[in-house]
């Protein structure tokens, strides 16, 4: 929300306050709290009838803080909130000087002073990281006297800001006015399925504004040095994070919000989905199933959308009989054959379903203020919303959730929770504004709990659309309604980008697009690009997406991919280890494995795939793609070419291609169909090389390489690796098979122990 017209005036009808100076400091617990007048006090007396705002800043945890600034401190306590872990004594020290203080809890030191203005700086190491300056503090009311708190954190030079959920704009948010308020707007739109009011940049922080409610940012899109946040009432909060890189900042938000757990092994594969609209039963999906597995491409997980259900039924969990007469025993084909089955789910309840009717009776609904029963026609006639603070409704629906998982049931897709009415009346009396962003966090929660206390936390994992701040900790999340086209492909990786920024480490997106349906060239290049996330899922609405309704090109790109993340399984499981103990990304902006590199900052049209590969998505119809090496030396994984200049490259890819590439040096271990198992070595100069590799999920062991002269050597664990494969432009083959690791390069040299 802007409050200004222009730097000087404010909006017309507009009252606008700011702190002038500090009354005093004193010492609480943790920390400092501050009386800031929004006048100068000069004399006795000038205190009667001023406005004084309460700022408290607190140790949180290691180098991190909370800063609340307080109107009226007399406010009820909201509901809900956050879930916030904050250490129980955190280490800090406090050095008051009259009108003057330091806060430091680790490497992050908070100054207060009003020498020259009030300002509050944010320091690391003795580096101003943001700033809190004159007229940036803000208490505002409007016409109507609605009161809103803002501040405005300083934007430096060469500074770009990133996160607040999954959004599908430029990456870098700068420029930029962003809302909190989650939508059902697909991706094409400022709105957002997964609103996250976390941001960081790359100069080593982040700041977390804790509050469910709507956020309204403008970054550097009223102030141009700065990143404003306001909310509504008489108190905000936000959090300062610092670390020397980013993805520390993420680890130290993940572990205040909530971590990100593991997901079972399986999930990694090939998602196959019925799409929505279309026309599909038992017999359908089997003969899907046939196909694919007669062509060579295997699925891990059948998705069954919207029509596993009776229509105008959604979503009272209960199979239609028409299309699937015995789930129980369609279930175990399907599990005897080796693929897990996901259904589709949402939390609500058309009201023809007597689940509905039982909802109603026992008080499970969302209600009116006057009673009755909340309802609308949207999506379902006569629609209701489970309401998930009464803890009987939410053990109801877990325990109905339970039944389906008796079945056989291995997932639920999660999807909606994003139109939540802002008028209603909550079981717990919780602020029906707060509870519209929160309501996805307490379903996507109960639907976790009710598969891992059935099946054990290892094997719980959902497909969920929307989110807020602690939705990581309930994966995996998907990138909700796409077009069937390259821009749309486009602004699906920039939400991806977006999403791993603020602690989301898995996600997925409809390859191919979801609406309407794509050309073949679109489907393959979208295909290509979705088996390099952490979960790959072919949807759509009205349309099938298997690979041989779009032809022979598509097929020949599914066989391929398909079979190469198979291969990267080793390579995925390291990367599951990296989200959980972490919470970084499979995706990762480049930003987060070159934070020094400005040009890896202002990237968004290629990311990381873990640590050690480079994907570069095609966007056009043509196969030109463009891509930047924050380094020199990179090796394409596909067909072997090595770069040595580092900066944009252009070329054009066959439609079975992409730029894939691996920097000098990078070890990637592979499992061959055949079960060989085999590290890929990119590159070696002379010298030792070693990781620790998974081959068998659970047991680790250390791979040492030795390299002397372009000779390879393993030098440990060598019963655990049938061979290494070396990509280096100073060898030569020495490999038996014309190519061991098709449908990758073929390499340069070939060792076996």
């Amino acid at each position: 929300m802007k409050f200004t017209d222009g730097y000087w005036l404010y909006r017309e009808g507009w009252s606008v306050e700011h702190p002038r100076q500090i009354q005093r400091i004193e010492a609480v617990d943790n920390g400092i709290r501050i009386y800031a007048p929004t006048m100068y006090l000069r004399e006795r007396g000038d205190e009667v009838g001023a406005t004084i705002l309460t700022i408290t800043i607190t140790a949180v945890a290691e180098s991190v803080v909370s800063t609340k600034i307080e109107h009226f401190r007399g406010y009820n306590p909201p509901s809900p909130v956050f879930n916030i872990k904050a250490e129980d004594s955190p280490a800090y020290t406090v050095h008051i000087d009259g009108t003057n203080a330091e806060l430091t809890s680790g490497d992050l030191t908070v100054k207060v002073s009003h020498d020259e203005g009030f300002r509050i700086e944010y320091w690391r190491n003795g580096e101003l990281l943001t700033a809190s300056i004159p007229r940036a503090m803000t208490l505002a009311h409007s016409p109507d006297n609605e009161k809103y708190l803002a501040e405005q954190l300083l934007i430096q030079p060469n500074e770009f800001v990133y996160g607040l959920g999954e959004r599908f704009g430029p990456t870098i948010k700068n420029g930029q006015a962003i809302e909190m308020w989650n939508a059902d707007g697909g991706t094409a739109t400022q709105q957002a399925y997964k609103n996250i009011p976390f941001y960081l940049t790359n100069r080593g922080y982040g700041v977390l504004v804790n509050h469910p409610e709507r956020v309204e940012y403008e970054v550097g899109s009223e102030i141009n040095t700065r990143v404003q946040f306001s909310v509504p009432g008489d108190h905000l909060e936000y959090f300062i994070i610092a670390g020397d890189t980013p993805k520390q900042v993420i680890k130290q938000y993940t572990d205040m919000t909530g971590t990100p757990p593991a997901v079972p092994e399986w999930s990694y594969g090939l998602w196959l989905s019925t799409s929505f609209r279309t026309d599909y039963s038992e017999e359908t999906v089997t003969g899907f199933l046939d196909q694919m597995e007669e062509l060579g491409i295997p699925v891990s997980v059948l998705h069954l959308d919207c029509y596993w259900l009776r229509p105008s039924h959604w979503s009272d969990l209960v199979w239609d009989p028409e299309k699937f007469p015995n789930p129980e025993e369609m279930l175990k084909i399907y599990h005897d054959r080796g693929v897990k089955v996901c259904v589709w789910i949402n939390p609500y309840l058309g009201q023809q379903s007597e689940v509905w009717e039982e909802a109603r009776e026992k008080g499970y609904l969302l209600k009116n203020a006057d009673g009755s029963v909340r309802q609308w026609d949207h999506w379902q006639s006569g629609l209701s919303w489970i309401d998930f603070t009464n803890p009987e409704a939410t053990e109801w629906w877990k325990d109905k959730l339970k039944v389906l998982l008796r079945q056989g049931v291995d997932a639920f897709k999660t999807d909606f929770g994003e139109r939540v009415p802002t008028d209603a009346v909550w079981h717990d009396g919780s602020d029906p504004q707060r509870m519209h962003n929160y309501y996805t966090y307490l379903y996507n929660k109960a639907a976790y709990e009710a598969m891992a206390e059935e099946r054990g936390a290892e094997e719980a994992l959902l497909f969920a659309r929307s989110a807020t701040v602690g939705g990581q900790s309930f994966p995996t999340h998907w990138g909700g309604d796409s077009e069937p086209t390259f821009v749309s492909m486009a602004e699906t990786l920039r939400g991806g980008l977006g999403i791993g920024l603020t602690g989301f480490p898995y996600w997925s997106h409809d390859m191919g697009g979801f609406e309407g349906k794509p050309d073949p060239i679109v489907f393959s290049r979208w295909y290509a690009f979705g088996m390099f996330s952490s979960h790959s899922r072919l949807h759509g609405s009205n349309s099938y997406r298997v690979p041989w309704i779009y032809g022979d090109d598509a097929v020949k790109v599914a066989q391929r991919f398909t079979a190469i993340k198979r291969m990267l399984l080793p390579y995925l499981r390291a990367l599951g280890h990296d989200a959980v103990d972490n919470s970084v990304p499979f995706i990762r902006h480049m930003l987060l494995e070159f934070p020094n590199d400005l040009g890896s900052a202002t990237v968004d049209t290629q990311y990381m795939f873990g640590p050690d590969i480079l994907v570069a998505p095609v966007f056009t119809h043509s196969g030109d793609v463009d891509f930047y090496l924050p380094t020199s030396g990179w090796t394409s994984i596909l067909d072997g070419q090595h770069y040595t200049e580092r900066g944009w490259h252009k070329e054009n890819s066959a439609i079975d291609e992409l730029p894939l590439l691996a920097p000098d040096g990078a070890m990637i271990p592979l499992e061959l169909s055949d079960s060989r198992r085999v590290i890929a070595l990119y590159e070696p100069a002379d010298g030792e090389y070693t990781m620790d590799v998974e081959w068998v999920a659970g047991e680790k062991t250390e791979v040492t390489l030795s390299v002397t002269n372009g000779e390879v050597t393993i030098t440990s664990a060598e019963n655990s690796v049938d061979a290494v494969a070396v990509y280096s432009s100073g060898v030569t083959t020495e490999a038996s098979e014309e190519n061991p690791l098709a449908p990758l390069a073929p390499p340069q040299a070939w060792f076996t122990h």
